[in-house]
């Protein structure tokens, strides 16, 4: 049996989420499709192009993302705090960006709305400013543009997702670093690129080529910095050069033949994390997140059970594995 989404999500444990969406029947809906002779790559663009739509709306951090022929993954950061903070008419001028703002709400910003009218408006901004801090209507936000421009382009009706999307909690640093780099590292698992610089349409790759300001992408994603890159909160908790060292060693573990020696010294990230060298590459190859609805130490998952009133939580044995120590 399935869990609803919001029953999976509990701010009050972690902000970050691991979300994955899957094209229906698998099918290379917006890739090269060789069954049907049909190429479309291009759509890859439109999910891109979303997400930045979304980043200007949504108090959603993107953290990492890599989208791949039949499949996208996200990891995201909410922001409860900010969504908070917003204003009224920054509320207003949000979800103005996505959808069309009611008679009502126009009524009430010139002052000229009735009693019951103001009533209304300020419902319906209060659901407002929760929703745009909500990962379902995120969601929500991107699949159902993206299935009805692609069903609009090939002309016909019908499913495009193979089921709603799945989510992952990411319950502490460890957690959150081991869902990038899985993430980071589709293109290269998969055999569709030999680096993490190569991968095309993955966080990675853009982050590289911003900072060597080899391309400039239009439009820009904002993707919540490293460490170094902040001067405030909020930002990853780890360096660029961590991590791409990190992907680097991992990239080197789980592509077979793949030309390079691997060095002999651990990297720092998986020292300081405490991580399991042998569980970490598991992790790392295909279909090695073994994980349910939360990724982290054993603990975390156990508290996370607990407070989502749930008697039993998926992974804990690979939990165990993955982190020692914890």
């Amino acid at each position: 049996m399935g869990y609803a989404r919001k029953s999976l999500v509990s701010l009050q444990d972690t902000p970050y989420y691991h979300l994955i969406g899957r094209c229906v029947r698998r099918a290379w809906l917006w890739g090269f499709d060789e069954y049907a002779g049909k190429d479309y790559s291009h759509r890859k663009q439109w999910v891109l192009d979303r997400l930045s739509r979304l980043s200007q709306a949504f108090a959603v951090d993107l953290c990492s993302y890599a989208i791949m022929s039949n499949h996208y993954h996200l990891v995201v950061r909410i922001d409860q705090h900010r969504a908070t903070a917003w204003s009224t008419e920054e509320v207003i001028a949000r979800w103005g960006l996505i959808f069309r703002i009611p008679p009502v709400i126009r009524l009430y910003q010139s002052g000229e709305a009735t009693r019951a009218e103001r009533q209304a408006a300020e419902k319906t901004l209060r659901t407002w400013r929760l929703r745009l801090h909500d990962v379902s209507w995120y969601m929500r936000c991107l699949n159902e543009y993206l299935a009805r421009r692609a069903n609009a382009e090939d002309r016909c009706s019908g499913r495009f997702w193979e089921s709603r999307f799945k989510s992952q909690a990411l319950l502490d640093d460890t957690g959150l670093v081991a869902a990038m780099a899985y993430v980071d590292l589709n293109p290269v698992r998969a055999g569709i690129a030999a680096t993490p610089e190569a991968s095309d349409f993955t966080s990675v790759k853009a982050r590289i080529d911003t900072a060597a300001q080899t391309r400039a992408e239009s439009p820009r994603l904002n993707l919540l910095p490293f460490k170094e890159d902040a001067h405030r909160p909020p930002y990853l908790p780890f360096t660029l050069k961590d991590y791409l060292q990190l992907l680097d060693w991992t990239g080197r573990q789980i592509r077979q033949g793949k030309r390079g020696h691997i060095d002999a010294a651990q990297p720092p990230i998986l020292e300081r994390l405490q991580i399991d060298q042998g569980a970490w590459q598991g992790m790392m190859r295909s279909r090695g997140n073994r994980f349910g609805r939360a990724l982290g130490p054993l603990d975390h998952l156990r508290v996370h059970a607990i407070t989502l009133a749930q008697s039993w939580i998926r992974g804990l044995k690979q939990a165990a594995q993955l982190f020692p120590q914890s």
